[in-house]
């Protein structure tokens, strides 16, 4: 991928509402976990109780106490969750997006679900303990009514913050959206894993210890108690530690696909956030990281666009400095002819058309053949062959980029073209200032490049050579024949030639 919008990873979860009804549904599966807890409690109470003497209808009493809390405290439940979360079903159901302070609301969702969950549970637990010491003869079946009623409050918000905190990515997803994390995390993978560990193991094994120490009891609990004790266990480890590892793994699984994209080189990928806590900020991360790496890519295009792709690898390797080196190179100089009656006659924009046809031309001969395009001046062309790496064969990947450009641009038919190619030492590196520098190559054979490419305007073949280029060509000298012994302007002497072949 490289262009258009980023790619996402991981579909929305196969249940994680978002939209008008998301909070709505959070709160309905809150309720159904809490009468789970709720009858689970329940049961391992009639249970203790078995067998015991029911003196004065107590027991009776505590049930209608407990029944009655449940019916009244459940709708409460609901509207107190609904009323704390009311701006973020607002956002929600108006389909904007939601402001800091509504995004942060929003990300608590799990957090008040657990808050209310456990408060419900902790003034049940007050008052079937209170009314359990008040009605029976044994105040310690009190202390025992409450002490359960504690223990399964702390499992039912507990699994309440696990299920509402996968059931709502959905809603943290478009929070996230918004405002990216930038802060403290919230409750964290450690957090987590620590509630994991209460629900699942902490509170069963307390509270089967409390049925060995139930003073009210002094010959141990019976076997259904301890029997029912362990299965809710079992299925609330499994519930809660099934809920911990998605809400942990998918997040990470899709990091993990993120990062092999990018290290193949995609760095349009973005990992979508659904997480307010250490792995939000890790995916907020990683989304930076690509973010940043697609810049200095493009950056890096562009660098290579206007100075050539082996000098933006040099500098951005070596770094840009005020320095460069002595190296034999081959220098090729190409030149339109008649540019000036072209322009007048063409018009300056048909004109850059025929020089942007021509150039490609140019590019596409020299990178082929290994070169670099150092420069474009107006209608001409520097190429430079073995600078800023070195080449194996410069002076006949120079010759043989030469005649391409001569065959391509005469297939064309639009320009008129002179190509000089001379070889020699030629200082390479960088000139300018410490805030502005510019790659170039300065000696006698770009000069002679030059010279002699407007000396090919005139010959045939369109493409002259220096004597010290041709010998250094090998095979590819076959394709030359010796031209002419000329005087080139400002050398004061002579120099033999070589011409294209043009049979």
């Amino acid at each position: 991928m490289t262009s258009g919008a980023p790619g996402r990873f991981d579909a929305a979860p196969a249940w994680a509402p978002s939209g008008r009804r998301a909070v709505p549904a959070i709160l309905l599966l809150v309720v159904a976990a809490n009468l789970v807890a709720a009858g689970t409690v329940a049961l391992l109470l009639v249970g203790l109780s078995a067998g015991a003497q029911d003196h004065g209808g107590g027991r009776a009493v505590i049930v209608l106490t407990a029944l009655t809390y449940v019916v009244l405290a459940l709708p409460a439940g609901v509207l107190a969750g609904l009323r704390r979360q009311r701006a973020t079903a607002t956002w929600l159901l108006a389909g904007r997006d939601p402001t800091p302070q509504e995004a942060a609301q929003a990300l608590r969702l799990p957090v008040d679900a657990a808050l209310l969950t456990a408060v419900g549970w902790l003034a049940g637990a007050l008052l079937v303990g209170v009314v359990g010491a008040v009605v029976s003869p044994f105040p310690l079946v009190g202390l025992r009514l409450g002490l359960a009623a504690l223990l399964g409050g702390v499992v039912s918000a507990g699994v309440t913050y696990l299920l509402a905190l996968r059931t709502a990515r959905g809603v943290t997803t478009r929070a996230l959206a918004a405002h990216p994390p930038d802060g403290a995390p919230g409750l964290g993978v450690r957090p987590r894993l620590l509630l994991t560990w209460a629900v699942t193991s902490g509170v069963p094994l307390l509270g089967l210890v409390l049925l060995f120490l139930d003073p009210s009891n002094p010959g141990g609990p019976r076997r259904g108690p301890v029997v029912l004790l362990l299965v809710a266990a079992l299925l609330l480890g499994l519930l809660a530690t099934a809920t911990t590892a998605r809400s942990v793994g998918e997040p990470l699984r899709g990091l993990r696909r993120a990062v092999q994209r990018i290290g193949r080189g995609d760095h349009d990928v973005r990992v979508r956030l659904d997480d307010a806590g250490e792995i939000g900020l890790l995916q907020e991360g990683v989304n930076t990281m690509a973010g940043g790496l697609a810049e200095r890519e493009r950056l890096r295009d562009l660098f290579g666009r206007h100075v050539g792709t082996p000098v933006a690898a040099r500098a951005l390797t070596a770094g840009a400095a005020l320095h460069g080196e002595v190296r034999p190179v081959a220098a090729l100089f190409v030149d339109v002819a008649g540019s000036t009656a072209l322009v007048r006659r063409t018009g300056p924009e048909r004109m850059v058309g025929l020089l942007n046809r021509f150039f490609a031309v140019v590019v596409d001969a020299v990178e082929e053949e290994g070169g670099l395009v150092n420069k474009f001046q107006g209608d001409a062309a520097l190429c430079v062959f073995g600078a800023p790496a070195e080449h194996p064969a410069a002076a006949a990947a120079a010759l043989r980029a030469a005649r391409r450009i001569c065959a391509a641009v005469r297939a064309a038919g639009e320009l008129d073209v002179g190509v000089g190619v001379a070889a020699g030492p030629v200082w390479a590196g960088q000139v300018g200032a410490a805030r502005r520098l510019e790659y170039t190559v300065i000696g006698d054979a770009v000069n002679e490049a030059a010279r002699l490419a407007e000396l090919a305007k005139a010959v045939p073949g369109r493409a002259v050579a220096s004597d010290a280029a041709a010998a250094a060509a090998g095979e590819e000298r076959r394709a030359w024949l010796p031209g002419a012994v000329v005087e080139l302007r400002g050398r004061g002497e002579p120099t033999p030639t070589w011409v294209r072949r043009t049979d």
